[in-house]
């Protein structure tokens, strides 16, 4: 690709960027939380459809998808969950195909008092956009169909076929990614713009998600020694986590790249509900609790590692002992992933990258977990992950620098333009 071929592109982009920004803003004000991301699922099928793209849109089966590779449990209404790609063919075939996905799901805002803004009603001030999900991630998905506009407005059309996926589910399970390959969907790359502060994601670790079901004995509070507190009890497991949280973060020094980190492997008790009366000894207490593992390590095995863990600790408990708790899986049962046999497509982007940026692109251990994962480990499809720099993702004034998207946008133009090819439209 010449330089007059990229310079038209990058103009396009910068020609763009106030619609893009326009878009991003009606896409962030929608609140979708999970079970609710239909509204955004119909706004990314409109413009697909508004671009001339052929549109795929269905319900996602879980029966479809309970026996694949990194299926995770879904516990909550699912009538109508669904996933929408749509999809560039080419009138010439010259280039490599390419999956571009985001997600549209966002976790819950929390307690709107504690934002300065609200959070569903994006604001733009100092540079940034402020919302939930304006950072994590939907900037970068509407930063990817306007990356393909700007391509058009530079009069080039791409020459290999490009799936734009937009999924549901990466905040809890995955399923979404998963149902697109369930479907059939395949590339020789993908590209998942998450915000990675402009590096590429090299290591990534996986998640297990898990609830502690801790039952007591109620008595009067008056009488609360003859009594079995589930809620203490409860903290009782949760301080034995601690401790095969730092036993798997021991571990986790042996790792090439998760070595260079001090803290890799965090667990977190994320929710948690028990009782019924403040007089009352509580009879019960649900906690459920995230921890990640790295690449290459068993879910089953780690799965069994937590149930050692809960059963020992339960051996030590007065309470417990004799009434042992329950471990349920309830959502993530993911593994790490490694970015490896992507020579072709890092060295498209790396080209974009340097013309943008400057320089060679840095690389990201990532002590979260993206859908990569899915493309890599299930078919073998080199899945990159970069994207802009933002803030406070899952916090209170989530934000996403501007600046740093319009350079992001830039890059994703140029790799599309050198992965897939381009002629004159």
């Amino acid at each position: 690709m010449d330089a007059e071929t990229q310079r038209r592109i990058l103009d396009a982009v910068d020609a763009g960027f106030e619609a893009q920004l326009a878009t991003t803003s009606d896409f962030v004000a929608i609140p979708s939380t999970r079970g609710a991301e239909g509204p955004c699922q119909d706004m990314i099928g409109d413009l697909l459809r508004a671009r001339g793209y052929e549109v795929d849109d269905w319900h996602i089966n879980v029966d479809d998808l309970k026996d694949l590779r990194g299926f995770g449990p879904i516990e909550h209404d699912f009538s109508r969950a669904r996933t929408v790609v749509g999809t560039y063919r080419p009138t010439t075939e010259a280039g490599k195909s390419l999956i571009l996905q985001g997600h549209c799901d966002v976790v819950p805002a929390g307690p709107l008092e504690l934002w300065d803004t609200p959070p569903f009603s994006p604001v733009i001030k100092d540079g940034k956009m402020f919302g939930r999900g304006a950072c994590d991630m939907k900037s970068g998905t509407i930063g990817a169909l306007y990356a393909l506009d700007a391509i058009k407005a530079a009069g080039l059309k791409p020459t290999a076929r490009i799936h734009f996926q937009s999924v549901i589910e990466e905040e809890s399970t995955g399923v979404g990614a998963l149902s697109t390959l369930q479907r059939g969907y395949r590339a020789d790359a993908c590209f998942i713009p998450e915000p990675t502060g402009g590096k590429m994601v090299r290591a990534q670790v996986g998640v297990i998600w898990f609830r502690l079901r801790v039952k007591g004995h109620p008595v009067h509070v008056a009488h609360a020694g003859s009594g079995a507190n589930a809620i203490m009890a409860a903290y009782h497991l949760i301080q034995a986590m601690q401790k095969l949280e730092i036993e798997w973060n021991e571990r986790a020094k042996a790792d090439r790249h998760f070595k260079t980190l001090n803290h890799p492997i965090n667990f977190n008790p994320g929710i948690i509900k028990g009782g019924d009366w403040a007089s009352s000894v509580p009879a019960w207490c649900d906690v459920d609790c995230r921890i990640a593992v790295l690449p290459g390590w068993s879910i089953a095995d780690h799965q069994k590692e937590i149930l050692a863990c809960i059963a020992a600790a339960s051996r030590n408990h007065r309470f417990l002992a004799n009434n042992p708790p329950e471990v349920e899986w309830s959502g993530f049962l993911s593994e790490g992933y490694e970015l490896t046999d992507s020579a072709a497509p890092e060295a498209a982007f790396g080209k974009a990258f340097n013309k943008v940026y400057g320089g060679a692109v840095e690389d990201l251990v990532f002590t979260a977990l993206t859908d990569t994962r899915f493309y890599g480990l299930n078919h073998g499809i080199p899945s990159l992950c970069f994207g802009a720099s933002g803030g406070e993702m899952h916090g209170f004034n989530e934000f996403i620098d501007l600046e740093s998207l319009k350079k992001a946008t830039k890059a994703m133009a140029l790799f599309i333009a050198e992965w897939c090819g381009v002629e004159r439209a």
